[in-house]
């Protein structure tokens, strides 16, 4: 008899991704809805890097860096468009543009400095 009947080394563990992507969006939405820049910064920075390891655990793409590239795109063009177009969105769309910003620094910089692995 196994003391853990239902267990085995062949199913992969739970990750961990869903519950910071749950987090990351009303915390971002909290921060944008309410105004407070680093409340939404910092949501946003949880919302994007966790959709970013999802897809890295899932194997859509072989490093984080090139989706957390493609998330700032998205942020620049959100936060472009909330800055330049209503005045009283301004530091709303100055906050995504900030996300933005630091989720394209993670992901340039991560993409020149941290050394390739060699597959087994």
């Amino acid at each position: 008899m196994d003391d853990q009947p239902g267990l085995s080394d062949r199913y992969r563990m739970a990750s961990p991704w869903p519950l910071f992507v749950a987090l990351g969006i009303p915390i971002a939405e909290i921060g944008i809805l309410f105004d407070v820049f680093v409340v939404a910064v910092a949501g946003l920075l949880l919302f994007c890097g966790s959709l970013t390891g999802m897809i890295r655990e899932a194997g859509y793409a072989e490093t984080a860096w090139r989706p957390l590239a493609v998330f700032a795109v998205l942020l620049f063009g959100v936060g472009g468009a909330l800055a330049f177009t209503d005045v009283n969105l301004a530091t709303r769309g100055y906050a995504i543009i900030t996300a933005g910003i630091i989720l394209a620094a993670a992901g340039i910089g991560g993409e020149l400095f941290v050394p390739k692995r060699e597959p087994i």
